[in-house]
């Protein structure tokens, strides 16, 4: 599939615009769970077990208007990607932080110093929006990249945050949200514009996982 990858400042977006956005990037996760076998998605959702899986936007519309109604599938929990706990290699603080911007133009991990992050076991992430908390003006961070297979892996997405800094925005939403596969050995980067401290990147997210396997 083609992808288009920008980024859609949040201050252009309405309160429907984002609600909407979410709504289709929990649909999206909620479609790739029922072909990666995290929970039962297709008991879950009456019609959706006579709609191929090839037919990919037919499901994900379906899904979205299932859960657009306040409804949601039995099978699946859905909450926010805990860096401490729900990665192989555990990043060192509960939080998204890159390493210190030291080199102009090199790409850091947004996970410390975990260049190569892996969800565990039944876990599939969606990213759909990305924040920086940042002292240094202008921004110090000038490109977002997610790549399949770690730090020198095939680029799956990339995104200017060029207008961030432009117009000092803090949060942009993706053009289309990325899906992170269970157990896939995966990178999120972003390239140094200007040496700075260790730097809050924020990547908005839904972690799925089969439902029970956490109890509070």
């Amino acid at each position: 599939m083609a992808s288009r990858n920008y980024l859609v400042m949040s201050n252009d977006m309405t309160l429907t615009d984002k609600k909407e956005y979410r709504l289709n990037a929990l649909a999206a996760g909620l479609e790739r769970c029922g072909l990666k076998n995290i929970g039962d998605i297709k008991a879950d959702v009456p019609g959706l077990a006579t709609i191929p899986d090839a037919n990919k936007a037919a499901r994900v519309k379906l899904i979205h208007d299932f859960i657009a109604t306040g409804q949601w599938p039995r099978s699946i929990d859905q909450r926010e990607l805990a860096p401490l706990t729900d990665l192989v290699v555990p990043t060192a603080l509960d939080m998204w932080l890159t390493a210190a911007l030291a080199v102009v133009g090199t790409p850091y991990s947004c996970f410390q110093a975990v260049a190569a992050p892996q969800l565990i076991v039944g876990h599939l992430m969606v990213c759909y929006a990305v924040s920086v908390e940042s002292a240094v003006v202008p921004m110090p961070v000038s490109r977002l990249i997610f790549r399949r297979g770690g730090a020198a892996g095939n680029i799956q997405a990339q995104f200017d945050m060029e207008p961030m800094g432009v117009r000092w925005e803090t949060d942009a939403f993706l053009s289309e949200p990325v899906v992170i596969d269970p157990q896939d050995v995966f990178a999120i980067q972003v390239i140094c514009r200007a040496v700075a401290a260790a730097t809050i990147v924020h990547i908005h997210n839904f972690l799925f996982e089969s439902a029970g396997q956490v109890v509070a």
